[in-house]
């Protein structure tokens, strides 16, 4: 029996559906929870980074630059809720959720991580549009 006939054996068996993804064994839920929280950590790193260089550059601008204190504050409000978002993820992730014991408290952490990141992000839309410049270096000093 060769390669092909054993593949359409299985195939054909009458216990086993092939899935669309090859995959014929049932999710583990808990894996799955694991590896989205995960990536939702690595996205909130990402964010995070990026609200950390936007602080630089206000701060560089200095109190002149007309929307200092509002960008400032939006901005630190931002990265206070994504280091607790963080946190809340590891959290979610230490949990197994095979237990059905913990199905009510993860439901709700996850239900708080879910409001937390749109506040983060309807606070991430404001400080886009106070607008973060870094300040235009001359090339050539003037003389």
């Amino acid at each position: 029996m060769d390669a092909m006939d054993l593949v359409g054996a299985l195939v054909s068996s009458e216990n086993m559906k092939p899935s669309r993804w090859g995959r014929n064994r049932p999710i583990n839920v808990n894996h799955y929870a694991n590896k989205k929280s995960a990536a939702e950590s690595m996205l909130d790193i990402a964010l995070l980074m990026a609200n950390a260089s936007q602080l630089k550059a206000v701060i560089e601008q200095g109190p002149g630059f007309a929307f200092f204190v509002p960008l400032v504050v939006l901005i630190s409000i931002s990265l206070v809720l994504q280091i607790g978002v963080g946190v809340l993820l590891i959290f979610l992730v230490r949990y197994d959720l095979n237990n059905p014991a913990k199905h009510a408290k993860l439901d709700f952490l996850n239900n708080l991580a879910t409001g937390l990141v749109f506040i983060i992000v309807v606070v991430n839309i404001f400080i886009t549009a106070f607008g973060v410049q870094k300040p235009v270096m001359d090339a050539a000093p003037r003389q």
